[in-house]
């Protein structure tokens, strides 16, 4: 399966510190997240938060990037993705690009 990164971004007035209704849906999509990647046979490696820079960056193992923007167009994802600018990145690790350096 190929690595995919979703990097996303949201406003100082949309943080989840400073927006009580961007904080309930943070809390939210947890607890959903599991059931949705399932459906959409996505494995989620890990996920990081830079606080000061607003900024979230979500590490997937996925057969395509087709079923990720699937995943990422459920209604759970929208309501997050509606207050984030997200790009979806397909990336390989360091092994790869030593390979295709040679």
């Amino acid at each position: 399966m190929a690595i995919f990164l979703i990097v996303s971004r949201h406003s100082p007035e949309n943080c989840p510190i400073n927006n009580e209704k961007m904080k309930r849906i943070t809390l939210e999509l947890p607890e959903k997240l599991g059931a949705l990647e399932k459906k959409h046979g996505i494995k989620r490696v890990g996920a990081w938060t830079v606080i000061p820079e607003h900024l979230t960056v979500w590490v997937y193992e996925a057969p395509s990037s087709e079923s990720l923007q699937k995943f990422s167009m459920e209604p759970d994802m929208i309501k997050w993705m509606a207050w984030n600018t997200s790009e979806i990145k397909l990336a390989m690790s360091l092994e790869e690009s030593i390979k295709l350096l040679k």
